[in-house]
């Protein structure tokens, strides 16, 4: 595995190589590397400047209670150590990514900030990770009803092109993950522990092969299940997504549990919890704390992430949200209006940009206040193949869509016979008229 200096110095920084000896440094933590990472780029040093010259010259007027110059020197002198974790990781199909790469998460520096974690060890489809997607979580030990739930509403995700996040434990996490997965959807699974196990498991090889699959950790790849790191982990699953369903949690008790409060504290998705009556089930208490009740029956998971004025005009609109279940705290609505719309500017921005022209059509949007992104994926359809059949690769490339989310759209569009598909080769031609800009929000597209 070949590190640029700068990862190396990261990685030494911040990353657990081996268990801890008696005297031995202990890596910094998100939270020091943040404030210690902002002092050096405020002094014009970069983290590889510290390998190539003396650590102590170079922070001469640096002072910090917990990370001393003598703790960075131990750390940085971890050479031999990293060379060795280096080639075991490589041989397990593993990479690095660090803070400052491009393709590292930027859900998780804007929501995280100064305490996103400075590395991330990852195996499979790395690209994945800054898609967004639904987080589905939920308790260990559950019932039967509850996993084929999670199972269920993976497969729904995949349906609808949304990736799914979770955090690949047993029960409700890996029920979701795998209901994706085997309904050629994609997922990101964000791990506590056990990474290098987890990644040459036969239980995942497939899905990272066919680049469905994500698998992530903050923590060294060899690490041990530790309950502080999967309190931990979870912020990283709620960062990375867009909309949170948790189907089942403990009340007062538990990852699940300590997860979503903290979500809902700090505010950086939607969430969104599974009915469940009972006063010992802890997602009654998430509600009055904030969250909403997942409806039953028919759902478009995109809803999940828009802004709640328009996810309760939807709803009205198809009659498959029940209006009694949008009782929202008042002091999380503006919130998650907040989260939901940058996630919705995300998700559209290029399908937007194709849009501008259409006065028509965006007049009628705002007017009714719910786009729709399938409506505005056939107008960029429609203006791509105005001059000739496209393949699947051409149309993917034109609107960076995620392969699921691309499928399912045109497998609806030819359906309603929008598009026509072509054989010998596969090809996408246009043929359908969009419809009259009122029709298209009346009937719920």
């Amino acid at each position: 595995m070949a590190l640029t200096t700068q990862a190396q110095a990261v990685v030494l920084l911040t990353a657990h190589l081996s268990q801890l000896d008696r005297g031995e440094a202990k890596p910094l933590s998100p939270t020091e590397w943040g404030r210690f990472a902002l002092w050096l780029k405020n002094r014009g040093l970069q983290p590889e400047d510290l390998i190539a010259d003396e650590p102590a010259k170079l922070l001469a007027g640096w002072l910090d209670r917990s990370v001393t110059v003598h703790r960075v020197e131990q750390l940085l002198n971890r050479g031999t150590a990293l060379g060795l974790s280096l080639e075991k990781w490589e041989r397990a199909g593993l990479w690095v990514m660090t803070r400052s790469d491009p393709d590292y998460p930027e859900r998780l520096k804007r929501r995280l900030r100064s305490n996103s974690p400075p590395l991330l060890f990852g195996c499979g489809n790395r690209d994945l990770l800054g898609k967004g997607g639904l987080a589905i979580v939920g308790s260990r030990d559950t019932e039967q009803s509850d996993l084929s739930f999670a199972a269920m509403l993976g497969a729904e995700a995949a349906a609808q092109g949304m990736a799914v996040v979770s955090g690949g434990a047993r029960g409700v996490d890996e029920a979701a993950m795998l209901g994706a997965l085997e309904h050629e959807g994609t997922t990101i699974g964000v791990l506590a522990d056990s990474l290098l196990r987890t990644a040459t498991s036969a239980k995942y090889r497939r899905f990272l092969m066919a680049r469905d699959l994500a698998l992530v950790s903050p923590f060294n790849p060899e690490a041990r299940f530790e309950v502080g790191n999967a309190m931990a982990r979870n912020r990283y699953i709620y960062s990375l997504a867009d909309a949170a369903v948790v189907v089942s949690s403990n009340l007062g008790k538990g990852g699940t549990w300590t997860g979503a409060v903290e979500n809902l504290k700090e505010r950086w998705v939607p969430l969104w919890v599974k009915t469940i009556p009972g006063s010992t089930s802890g997602n009654e208490e998430l509600v009055r704390r904030g969250a909403r009740w997942l409806p039953d029956g028919k759902r478009e998971l995109a809803a999940l992430i828009l802004p709640l004025e328009e996810t309760a005009s939807t709803a009205e609109v198809k009659g498959s949200l029940p209006s009694h279940q949008y009782v929202p705290a008042a002091p999380r609505e503006e919130s998650i209006r907040e989260t939901s719309s940058s996630a919705e500017r995300e998700g559209t921005q290029e399908l937007t940009t194709a849009a501008d022209g259409d006065s028509s059509f965006l007049a009628a949007a705002k007017a009714a206040q719910t786009p729709g992104f399938y409506d505005l994926f056939l107008l960029k359809v429609e203006s791509l193949a105005s001059s000739g059949p496209l393949t699947l690769q051409q149309l993917q490339n034109c609107l960076d869509l995620a392969k699921p989310q691309l499928g399912a759209w045109l497998r609806r569009a030819v359906a309603e016979g929008r598009i026509k598909k072509m054989s010998k080769p596969a090809r996408y031609r246009w043929q359908g008229t969009l419809p009259r800009q009122p029709s298209m929000f009346a009937d719920g597209s």
